[in-house]
């Protein structure tokens, strides 16, 4: 128990505090992480049993970190870690480890397959089709969007025409049930299917949920404040037995409202749960004194929140500014022109530096000028790994060969690499098969027959069938050799000539051998990782990683440069210095959320959040920056200064409103 003296006085508390309902309140750099590893560790110390522990968290890297956390307190001096480990994950990757056990219970496979963005907009395009609904009418990415919503929020496709909020809702509801059908009978779900099935499952079979209750005596959920619809559901079933629920999050750093997250969850949890006990982490550990005070002065405009105001342990005059430029333009070239000044005379690292943006927009001018002043930089939140062509071309291979109703996936690939199989063909073949209620794959002998395939056509659909086939087996039979049998296939298929046929520079041919080459790296990786493998927990594994944007974002950090990035994708962070930009309306409050305020405040208050996110992700320096005029539409306008700025400054920080000092008024690079 001597680990508890590193902790202060509220840290202890809720650490301490082991049995009954718990709130966690909290703050921006007041160290959650450490108290929700140190309880975990607080609760096996008295007595529970590891594995009887669930602590489930928004992203594989925070459930890897607090994982790795958690086991080093653990293991004592020796450094021996324990052999029983608490269970520690994703929602996502909870719901999966359910289903694989009990889908069956729905109608589903257990080897069944989770679709991607692509592959869900495969499948909403062919329920468009189906619907004889064209994309004037409606977009696939628009329908996989409405569905998203409605499945967060715990709507069926048999409920959704009860939830129509406008007429594109009610093509978007036929949509749904139509998209649902292809997805159940390709054995296969999408990401959102995750929750929503497993909480159709503990609701309709409640011996299966009772078997789940019983795995656990503590609950533990982080990053309260994000939890959607389905997720609260999910939670309060199981914990419904003993109320042994811990959540940890910050109602003011709820900013996801626009993708599902109710923040109603951490403000109404002492009255879903009565006899809550609420513990206000305030001590931050992160910001100067003048920064927390900027932050604390702005988030109390917002009145729907738990009280509690943010305490500095750091005091570090001068390290807020605020700063007006004629324009765009200027305002890019002199935050530019200060961060090279500091790299070359000042002895700072790129890295130590965030310019932070509310639109995709934005960087655009900063990164003119960077690459002007020959900056090194990173823009955060480009193109996903697993966007990539080849990787999307390989997973539906994989998929196919785990999952044979995946006719999604097989579209896809059955003449990739080209084998004379055409579309006509294809077209008739699935059209066969929906008539005789069959296989793909099995509808070609009759069409053989019926000469409605050449005699060419229907052998290479065969050969490939049987391709597969002898890949699964292999997968099957020999897990451990996962990479050397998908190596093997590569090499069967002759993938290596599809990528020469696609790129015809050599260096664009050995960029997507490299990323092929990646993939192979990614397969044996799960491989020595897991105990266990099989191919479809390899790509349960690469799905969730793939709608983990922080796999990506923590590559991208791991390079060298300024960072460029949004403030929903800083969450989290931080860094020495932070340039927040663009403070207008329009842009932050965002014009989206300005003209929805006559409806609800709703909308400029998580706006306001998200201001508040990006002044606590600043360390030792924070700038604030705003354009007088600004190019909308081809035209130079004039801005109207952020209504955050009036309600962060006050006279207590008023010197931090100075004019332009020495450097900006005359330096040169």
């Amino acid at each position: 128990m001597d680990d508890l003296s590193k902790l202060n006085a509220a840290q202890r508390d809720a650490v301490s505090t082991l049995s009954g309902p718990l709130l966690v309140l909290a703050g921006a750099g007041t160290g959650k992480t450490r108290v929700i590893t140190f309880r975990i560790a607080n609760l096996i110390r008295s007595g529970i049993d590891p594995e009887r522990i669930l602590s489930v968290t928004f992203t594989n890297k925070a459930a890897k970190e607090m994982q790795e956390r958690a086991l080093t307190l653990l293991s004592g001096p020796s450094g021996c870690k324990p052999k029983r480990k608490p269970w520690i994950s994703t929602f996502h990757s909870f719901c999966v480890r359910v289903l694989r056990q009990d889908i069956e219970s729905l109608g589903y496979p257990k080897n069944f397959t989770i679709y991607d963005r692509g592959d869900q907009e495969s499948a909403a395009r062919r329920a468009l089709r189906d619907l004889r609904i064209g994309e004037k009418q409606m977009r696939p990415g628009d329908l996989v969007n409405r569905i998203s919503q409605w499945k967060s929020q715990g709507v069926l496709a048999t409920e959704a025409s009860e939830f129509v909020e406008h007429d594109g809702d009610v093509v978007a509801a036929m949509g749904y049930k139509k998209y649902q059908s292809i997805l159940k009978s390709s054995g296969s779900v999408d990401f959102d299917d995750l929750l929503l099935l497993t909480n159709r499952l503990f609701e309709e079979h409640p011996d299966v949920l009772e078997k789940h209750q019983r795995r656990f005596d503590h609950v533990q959920i982080d990053e309260y404040q994000d939890t959607n619809g389905s997720q609260f559901d999910l939670i309060e079933a199981l914990v419904r037995p003993h109320l042994n629920l811990c959540v940890v999050g910050d109602d003011d750093q709820s900013i996801y409202g626009w993708r599902g997250a109710d923040i109603a969850h951490i403000l109404g949890f002492p009255t879903v749960f009565p006899g809550t006990k609420v513990v206000r982490l305030q001590e931050n550990y992160r910001c100067t004194e003048q920064i927390i005070d900027l932050a604390n002065s702005l988030v109390k405009h917002n009145r729907n929140r738990h009280d509690k105001q943010l305490i500095a342990s750091r005091t570090l005059p001068g390290s807020v500014r605020y700063r007006e430029y004629e324009n765009e333009e200027l305002e890019a070239e002199t935050v530019v022109r200060e961060i090279d000044f500091n790299l070359r005379h000042e002895r700072a690292k790129a890295d130590d530096f965030a310019i932070l943006f509310r639109t995709n927009e934005q960087p655009r001018v900063f990164e003119v000028q960077l690459r002007r002043f020959k900056v090194p930089y990173v823009l955060l939140g480009e193109r996903s790994f697993f966007d990539n062509k080849e990787v999307r071309d390989l997973l539906a291979y994989l998929r196919v060969i785990s999952q044979p109703l995946d006719e999604q996936s097989l579209l896809r690939i059955i003449n990739t690499p080209a084998r004379n199989i055409g579309d006509t063909s294809v077209e008739k073949i699935l059209s066969r098969a929906v008539q005789q209620k069959v296989r793909f794959f099995e509808a070609v002998p009759e069409l053989r027959e019926a000469k409605d395939l050449t005699p060419k056509t229907a052998d290479a659909v065969e050969s490939f069938a049987t391709l597969l086939t002898d890949f699964r087996r292999r997968f099957d039979e020999s897990p451990k050799h996962m990479a050397e049998t998908f190596h093997s296939l590569l090499e069967t298929i002759d993938y290596d000539l599809e990528i020469q046929r696609q790129y015809k520079e050599p260096e664009q041919q050995l960029g997507r051998q490299n990323t092929v080459e990646q993939l192979i790296d990614t397969v044996k990786d799960y491989v020595a990782n897991t105990d266990e493998p099989t191919l479809s927990g390899f790509l349960d594994n690469i799905t969730l990683s793939d709608r983990d944007s922080e796999s990506d974002k923590d590559e991208q950090l791991k390079q060298r440069g300024v960072r460029l990035m949004t403030i929903h994708a800083a969450k989290g962070l931080e860094f020495n210095r932070v340039y927040l930009v663009g403070l207008e309306e329009g842009l932050l409050p965002h014009r989206r959320s300005v003209e929805a305020q006559d409806a609800t405040p709703q909308g400029i208050d998580e706006e306001r959040r998200l201001c508040y996110v990006g002044v606590t992700r600043a360390k030792d320096s924070l700038t604030l920056t705003r354009a007088q005029f600004r190019k909308k539409w081809g035209k130079l306008r004039e801005s109207i200064p952020s209504r955050f700025l009036n309600e962060m400054f006050d006279e207590s920080i008023v010197a931090a409103m100075e004019p332009p000092d020495d450097f900006e008024a005359g330096a040169e690079s």
